[in-house]
């Protein structure tokens, strides 16, 4: 290696203790606000190197130039800190990043890394796929990772098609996440990772995550979530010991609706029977530089910057549209022409009770409103009628305010059929085991006041027949 590498190679080395001192003595000390807020970009950092820009800037350019052939060589061998091309890495994207690890990191003592993707499905894809790869050469080796059939339409066909059908990797369904036994009798010495939602979207299934995480680590194998529905705010399965988390951030992260977005965080040093040190010790970096780098499922600096300022009141928000869907849930279950509410904060639903363990307004305990821990339990319902099908599709079809569409988390209330939209490729038969009946009623409650949320859902359930 050349003096002029080395020289640069030395330069980033300083650069990077710097920054690591700043965030461990200062940005890991601050409340989960202010991380939001922030995330690690310093005003030093705004002064010096974006003329001062107190909002981080948007780097609209497709790559980075290089003061000279050593700086270049370091950069694309990963000897420095760099980002190259847009395609890789990129400043504006690097701000997302940081904030996310620290936000799904918030009260865990280890280092967290992430990842950001072009979407919530790529993210998924990102955090699954070097798992799946063969150790070896054995015609008879049957790959298998193990899965809560209770997920989103999207994961669920990316599991079931792409990978089991198209390339021949068991996906082993569990109908039951809070079956302990039924998670342990599908792994086997083959099995790569274990997978679970929660909240599930669109039936709010919640499990024991310890549970789940202690016996993929028995195994040596890694846990992964995704919290899509909870938010950093109300959960962060790091700390619960996963391995690994994905956010479709188009969610509930960014309730603006401008992006789409997606991320993958991991907890440094994690869990898996791959022999893969480098992918192991820094999975985020790992998947950024390596596989995601050739699939090129890369997010875009305007995106980045848009989610990250939603990102900004992410709790406060997340408490509101909480509130707001609590009240509707009460209403509804009150409703006679509705015969079931799954809402996770009803004390009726029998999963209130490992949902209450899990899901916590994040730092309530430090807000002068609550001044103590604090349940929260999520934007996200789902709801049936007695009237069945017809009655769901006369009841979406008589909304004025609630949006029908297939987005949720949104600031503005959504309401759908998952069986006609979101899981309609599923097919019945899955959507059977997935526990999505038919009749099933979608709805994602916005930050509008909940009077006019639950009024609109009321002339809607007046032109609902009553059987």
């Amino acid at each position: 290696m050349n003096e002029g590498i080395q020289r640069y190679i030395e330069k980033a080395k300083k650069m990077l203790a710097e920054r690591n001192r700043y965030i461990k003595e200062q940005v890991k000390k601050w409340r989960f606000d202010t991380i939001a807020v922030h995330g690690a970009y310093s005003v030093q950092e705004a002064i010096e190197n974006n003329q001062g820009a107190i909002i981080e800037p948007i780097f609209l350019s497709s790559a980075q130039a290089y003061r000279d052939t050593d700086e270049m060589e370091a950069a694309q061998g990963y000897l420095i800190p760099s980002w190259a091309y847009s395609r890789i890495h990129n400043p504006s994207i690097g701000y997302l990043e940081d904030t996310l690890a620290l936000l799904d990191g918030y009260g865990y003592d280890g280092e967290t890394g992430c990842c950001v993707t072009s979407s919530g499905l790529s993210a998924i894809a990102s955090a699954t796929e070097p798992f799946l790869v063969k150790l070896i050469k054995n015609p008879n080796e049957q790959i298998n990772f193990v899965s809560s059939c209770q997920i989103y339409g999207g994961t669920f066909q990316q599991f079931n098609v792409r990978k089991m059908q198209e390339r021949g990797i068991e996906c082993r369904w569990v109908t039951n996440p809070n079956n302990i036994d039924e998670w342990a009798g599908k792994i086997d010495k083959y099995t790569r990772f274990l997978y679970g939602e929660l909240p599930s979207n669109p039936g709010v299934a919640f499990f024991d995550l310890k549970k789940a995480i202690d016996l993929a680590h028995e195994h040596n194998i890694p846990f992964i979530a995704d919290s899509t529905v909870a938010t950093p705010a109300l959960l962060r399965p790091i700390n619960y010991g996963a391995d690994i988390v994905v956010h479709s951030v188009t969610k509930t992260m960014t309730a603006g609706g401008f992006s789409i977005a997606g991320a993958v965080i991991a907890r440094k040093k994690l869990v898996s029977n791959i022999s893969n040190d480098k992918m192991k010790d820094d999975f985020a970096t790992y998947i950024k530089f390596w596989p995601n780098r050739d699939m090129g499922w890369s997010l875009s600096p305007i995106q980045a910057i848009l989610s990250l300022n939603d990102i900004r009141t992410l709790r406060s928000r997340v408490d509101v549209l909480s509130q707001n869907a609590m009240k509707v849930a009460q209403y509804l279950e009150k409703h006679t022409k509705v015969s079931r509410v799954c809402y996770l904060g009803l004390e009726s639903n029998p999963l209130h009770g490992v949902a209450k363990k899990y899901l916590w307004l994040v730092d309530a305990e430090y807000d002068e409103q609550y001044k103590k821990p604090v349940n929260r339990y999520g934007h996200l319902l789902a709801f049936q009628l007695k009237s069945g099908v017809q009655g769901a599709r006369v009841l979406l079809d008589g909304l004025k305010r609630i949006w029908r569409a297939t987005d949720l988390g949104r600031i503005k209330s959504i309401a759908c059929i998952p069986s006609i939209s979101t899981h309609q490729q599923m097919g019945e038969e899955l959507r059977s085991l997935a526990a999505i009946p038919p009749e099933l009623v979608r709805l994602s409650v916005g930050a509008e006041h909940p009077d006019d949320i639950i009024a609109d859902l009321d002339q809607a359930l007046q032109k609902v027949s009553s059987k």
